[in-house]
């Protein structure tokens, strides 16, 4: 059977300041509307690597909605299980980065279209063809949205598909009703998971990392990629520990690059790739990630990140 990738999700746009700050609380310059939301990102990405892959998510019908559906075609990404909402704006997020790296941001999603996703009749037929589905935990703090992943989840797993999961847990989401639970629910059906710094920590029942990456085997995960930023990555699985560095590179933004590293990562991880190797190709594209302004705007193909490679390598 071919392999089939479906994300599922939220579909927003990044609208960003131009300055450094803390929040939005005067006029400031903005740049964007840039396609975006972690899913779509992570599909993106998937879309550029070549792999059949495809949506289920929501945008309204507006420019804002286009903008992302015109992206995701353009890359490979089939978006016929992407409903176009009459009576919802698309989502939106207003970001600002904080001199000390961190970020504000001003969402819109759980009143978007995003917010109002259900798995319908294409959604369904789309989800019931994969062979592997992703999830990002970004999308589990909103009721309606929450719910239509987890329903995604039985139906890949009813199908004998595989899971990979990104906690993607941001602090503004951790007290949200019901994140918390839906957060374990995924994680007790997920194959593949790709937690950033700290979230090891919100995975388990542990006071350090290492016994959180055991807590997690021992439950039945398969595989665990540990992303530690401008550091590297960590590969763990039962047999295998490995660990790759980061590579230099002057960074402009690194919003997105967490879910092209993951995208990468998983494309490799189904094609059957030594770990070692796929998860340096992963730490490659999350570099290039870094060295271009806007989440989606960081994509890379094999052959970029080929080319990326040889550079370091020479250098």
């Amino acid at each position: 059977m071919a392999r089939k990738v479906v994300a599922i999700g939220e579909i927003l746009v990044e609208i960003m300041a131009t300055s450094r700050g803390d929040g939005f609380r005067e006029p400031i310059g903005l740049i964007g509307p840039f396609p975006s939301g972690a899913p779509a990102i992570f599909i993106d990405q998937m879309g550029r690597q070549g792999v059949p892959c495809a949506m289920v998510g929501a945008v309204g019908n507006d420019d804002f909605g286009r903008l992302n559906l015109e992206r995701l075609r353009r890359d490979g990404v089939d978006v016929s299980a992407v409903t176009v909402d009459p009576e919802a704006a698309t989502g939106s997020a207003f970001v600002r980065y904080r001199e000390d790296g961190g970020r504000n941001f001003v969402f819109n999603i759980a009143q978007s279209a995003s917010g109002r996703l259900t798995v319908g009749e294409a959604a369904r037929s789309t989800l019931a063809s994969a062979t592997h589905l992703h999830v990002v935990g970004s999308s589990l703090g909103v009721p309606a949205l929450a719910a239509a992943v987890l329903d995604g989840v039985e139906i890949v797993k009813a199908a004998g598909g595989t899971i990979s999961f990104d906690p993607n847990v941001r602090r503004e989401m951790l007290d949200a009703p019901g994140f918390r639970t839906a957060l374990m629910d995924v994680l007790a059906r997920a194959d593949l998971v790709l937690p950033s710094d700290g979230e090891l920590l919100v995975l388990a029942d542990a006071g350090d990392d290492e016994t959180a990456v055991r807590q997690l085997l021992d439950r039945g995960v398969q595989a665990i990629v540990h992303k530690q930023g401008a550091r590297g990555a960590r590969y763990i699985d039962r047999n295998t520990d490995l660990f790759v560095p980061a590579f230099s590179v002057t960074e402009v933004d690194p919003t997105g690059a967490g879910d092209i590293f993951g995208a990468t990562f998983v494309a490799g991880w189904l094609a059957g790739l030594r770990p070692g190797d796929n998860l340096r190709r992963a730490v490659a594209a999350g570099a290039l990630a870094v060295t271009r302004q806007g989440p989606m705007e960081g994509a890379s193909t094999p052959a970029e990140i080929d080319a990326f490679l040889e550079r370091a390598t020479a250098s």
